[in-house]
């Protein structure tokens, strides 16, 4: 939909790569990203309220959406439940909204990674990476059956971890918790998503649990545990494993 600057999308036919539709309300944040991602490739297409970015979003098919919460229209968490009704298009939220609840109910509620305001570009990029290839492993069929992160190796067809050439043991309930890290590697899992898949509907209450087998992960992966290179924190939503080195 068009801008005040009367712009609909920003070079989008000249230029190859992925197609995103960005849903922000703020004029001078949109100039910003149409710079930034159309210097790197992307195609974009532009939305200043919640009904205009449903209907993008919905014209366009893109590959991944960037989505404000503060919307003037709707309120960002029912444009994304609206999306998810129909689409599982990669969803990065991008909102001046930094309370941990404000995160987690957009975590919970579908977004496949949320980034807060202000930002850096080189980081919105990374997100924006991981999202596009855990899409791309989805539509294969199924991910590597190598995960390589840094010195970090696992072997999910053969069931081996290994840190450098050292090989090491896993538990089976701390092996569960890395490989659906893996599976989800570089989007942060709130604890409910984490507790839910390693330990079942019964146990997503449980956080100290989770924290006692995330805390023997780092003891047993990290080369210093206090300041994980793989199994990050994202204070009081949840963990995050790195997806690049």
């Amino acid at each position: 939909m068009a801008d005040p600057e009367g712009k609909s999308e920003a070079s989008s036919d000249q230029i190859p790569g992925p197609s995103v539709v960005l849903i922000e309300d703020e004029p001078q944040i949109r100039r910003f990203l149409r710079a930034a991602l159309t210097g790197h490739g992307y195609r974009l297409f532009e939305a200043g309220s919640g009904e205009d970015g449903l209907i993008e979003a919905a014209t366009r098919q893109p590959d991944l959406v960037i989505l404000d919460l503060g919307l003037p229209d709707l309120d960002g968490l029912g444009v994304l439940a609206r999306l998810r009704e129909w689409t599982s298009v990669p969803v990065i939220v991008l909102s001046a909204r930094g309370q941990e609840r404000d995160k987690i109910a957009a975590l919970d509620g579908g977004a496949d990674d949320y980034v807060s305001k202000p930002f850096s570009v080189g980081e919105l990029l990374a997100r924006m990476r991981a999202a596009l290839r855990r899409r791309d492993q989805v539509r294969e069929g199924a991910a590597a059956t190598t995960f390589v992160v840094g010195d970090l190796s696992v072997d999910l067809a053969g069931r081996h971890v290994l840190v450098g050439d050292k090989e090491i043991h896993l538990t089976p309930i701390e092996y569960k918790l890395l490989t659906t890290l893996i599976r989800h590697a570089g989007k942060v899992l709130t604890h409910r998503q984490l507790l839910k898949e390693v330990w079942g509907p019964a146990h997503t209450e449980d956080s100290q649990n989770l924290r006692f087998y995330v805390a023997q992960l780092r003891r047993k992966l990290e080369a210093v545990p206090a300041r994980p290179r793989y199994l990050l924190t994202e204070p009081g939503v949840g963990y995050r494993l790195a997806a690049e080195s």
